[in-house]
């Protein structure tokens, strides 16, 4: 088979009983076909043998027959309160239930078993004939909760939001404070931050929060060491932060990082040597009981990273298996490295379910929003600990579109399917359980990952990728599950191509989407803004993104002379520019008609954002976010994609227009930021 040929009909068989697909849309008028070489390799991924004609016979008839003969699929949702529940199991067939408390049930049938507790149970059946299966039974709610009422809030990239007591970079501290403020003072319903995971060690370290090391674990960067009980402060230190601090804030330094991990770990040594109190050693030990295993991973990969470096699969052989007597060998050698970040994962757990609190007493109904990101590093502690579900030889990323003829390759790599629903997701279930102990809210980057992924082999452009398919019900199910225990919402990023259906089936369960103002147009029809009633109830309403113009920007036209600058445009600057006049043109004629902008008020540019907020709380939307770099008119994109040495993505501090860094106490003492502020809280409907 070529690598451009398209499957025949026994690979597209093979390929749709593993959840491979053999073509897709990148609109809906068009359909393309992947070609054999991309299936071949995302069947061999999900150790599918198919590397021809023979393999695929014979790998086809393995399939078939397994599906065929076994009892029960690895994983069956059911959703409380839609009756009993049908197996489609033989007459005859014996069931053992093993519930997520230890209770056993014995049953022929679980149809009558209508009061099953939420939970993820054991199900094992015998049918007459001897055959045996078993598989994971998760009773989920049918919908997840949703915010009381409506409320706004603030979206920050918390690194780039620096107080006075900042050592370089924006810390947990200064979210605390953030939350406290604009939920006392400014009626803020929640602040949603950007990935708070953990990160590949290194200099320089991937500025990017969207790729961590560690989806199951945050970063301990972001503590504020004066908040930590056992720190005792080191005037050399507080020098050396203050200058840190000085760089960025006085002296236009970009956001450094590794600088800020450099000096905070030399100050947590000190600490992690300081004997805790009864009250947080007990503290401690709950915690690390809770986390277990993969606690004790998670350490064990940093510890390791520290003598033979970050890249795992350079290090010794046997060092690359968690689960090897050599791994269990080093772990016992690096105690106290292992002790060391064991305790640093406890305490920025510790200092973010504080800025939860904080954010709940100050009035805020959500508090704060967690953002998890698609995936992980491939040669991070993730992929290391659970190498076992990831997707050898894959990596995660987009099809060609209408935006990008390339494709994309984030270099993620994917979750294998097969093994997460053999462990009834087990990685996910875990993920979820840690992010719900300190998050009001969840926001799931690419949503669409849960329903499926495209995969790109390695060494292969984008577009020689496919789509591989997830037992979304399951994800679904588990994510309504977990939440509903936490209390918490959820978010999904659904911008982009989605496929027909998903949207709705994540509105049915409660997820809110996301719409973000310069998309919402009647692309059905004329194609003209999209008057606020016809925007949907259940999403967070924003006018941009960590990865858009700032609204200033927009209104401007500075985000076309940026890319101009930068030689990212495809055409010519001034038709560019045109078009961006002419969009802003029609959104801003809206806002007159409304009437939530005087005519005479257009080119002001504090009146024009403050009419594009007032717009978003005309939509139904339950939450409506506010990028707070608006609030202080800054010009600067978080992060522009397309462009990595180019740009100083993911390294700005929050600024004015002029570019000056605005301190987080600057920024609760502008008029600016006041009027857009009381703007929004005035203007929420009860």
């Amino acid at each position: 088979m070529s690598e451009a040929a398209p499957c025949d009909g026994e690979l597209s068989r093979l390929a749709e009983l593993h959840g491979v697909a053999t073509s897709y849309s990148p609109s809906p008028d068009r359909t393309v076909a992947a070609s054999a070489s991309a299936v071949i390799a995302a069947l061999g991924a999900l150790g599918v043998d198919a590397s021809g004609p023979e393999a695929v016979r014979t790998a086809l008839a393995d399939r078939e027959r397994d599906l065929a003969e076994r009892l029960l699929p690895p994983t069956v949702v059911h959703w409380a309160g839609a009756g009993g529940i049908d197996l489609g199991l033989p007459a005859g067939t014996r069931l053992e239930l093993r519930t997520e408390d230890g209770e056993t049930l014995d049953a022929e049938t679980l149809d009558r078993v209508r009061d099953l507790p939420l939970g993820v149970h054991q199900v094992t059946a015998t049918a007459p004939d001897g055959r045996s299966g078993h598989c994971h039974l998760v009773v989920a709610p049918d919908r997840l909760p949703t915010p009381a009422g409506r409320s706004y809030g603030l979206l920050v990239q918390l690194y780039s939001l620096l107080s006075r007591r900042s050592w370089g970079m924006g810390d947990l501290g200064d979210l605390a404070a953030l939350a406290d403020w604009a939920g006392r003072t400014a009626g803020a319903g929640f602040v949603q931050v950007n990935p708070l995971h953990a990160a590949v060690p290194g200099a320089p370290t991937d500025p990017s929060p969207y790729r961590p090391s560690s989806r199951r674990f945050p970063d301990p960067v972001h503590l504020r060491l004066e908040s930590v009980p056992e720190y005792t402060e080191d005037p050399a230190l507080a020098e050396r932060a203050g200058r840190l601090r000085a760089a960025v804030l006085d002296q236009g330094a970009l956001i450094d990082r590794d600088a800020v991990w450099e000096l905070k770990r030399e100050a947590l040594e000190a600490v992690a040597v300081v004997p805790l109190d009864p009250a947080r050693q007990a503290a401690y030990d709950a915690f690390r009981a809770a986390e277990g295993q993969d606690l004790e991973d998670h350490a064990t990969w940093y510890a390791l990273a520290e003598k033979y470096g970050a890249e795992w699969r350079r290090w010794p052989e046997a060092l690359r298996d968690p689960r090897s007597a050599e791994t269990a060998r080093a772990r016992a050698g690096l105690a106290d490295r292992v002790a060391f970040h064991t305790r640093l994962a406890w305490l920025t757990v510790t200092q973010l379910t504080d800025a939860q609190r904080t954010a709940r007493e100050a009035g805020m109904p959500v508090g704060i929003v967690h953002d998890l990101a698609v995936g992980v590093h491939p040669e991070g502690a993730d992929a290391w600990a659970q190498g076992a579900f990831f997707a050898a030889g894959m990596s995660v990323g987009a099809p060609p579109d209408a935006f990008n003829a390339r494709g994309q390759d984030w270099g993620l790599p994917p979750w294998r399917p097969d093994r997460l629903a053999a462990s009834g997701h087990a990685p996910f279930r875990g993920l979820l359980r840690a992010l719900f102990r300190y998050a009001g809210a969840l926001r799931i980057d690419h949503v669409m990952g849960l329903f499926r992924l495209w995969w790109v082999p390695e060494g292969r452009p984008p577009t020689e990728g496919t789509y591989v398919r997830y037992d979304a019900e399951a994800m679904l199910a588990l994510l309504a599950l977990e939440a509903t225990r936490a209390g918490a919402v959820v978010i999904g990023e659904d911008l982009g191509t989605v496929e027909p259906g998903v949207r709705e089936t994540l509105q049915r369960h409660g997820v809110l989407g996301t719409s973000v103002l310069w998309f919402e147009r009647d692309w059905e029809g004329d194609g003209h803004p999209l008057p606020p009633h016809r925007w949907r109830a259940d999403c967070l309403a924003t006018a941009t993104t960590h990865d858009l113009p700032s609204t200033a920007a927009r209104l401007t036209g500075e985000h076309v002379e940026l890319r101009d600058r930068l030689g990212l445009l495809t055409r010519p600057v001034a038709q560019e520019l045109a078009e961006a006049k002419a969009d802003t043109a029609e959104w801003l004629a809206l806002l007159i008609s409304l009437g939530l902008l005087a005519g005479t008020d257009v080119g002001d540019e504090e009146a024009e954002i403050r009419a594009v907020h007032r717009f978003l709380l005309r939509t139904p939307a339950r939450m409506i976010g506010v990028w707070l770099p608006d609030t202080v008119g800054d010009r600067r994109p978080q992060n522009l994609p397309g462009t990595w040495d180019q740009y100083p993505n993911w390294r700005l501090p929050v600024a004015d227009p002029a570019g000056r860094p605005v301190t987080l106490e600057e920024l609760t003492a502008s008029r600016r930021a006041r009027a857009l502020l009381e703007t929004l809280d005035a203007d929420r409907a009860p």
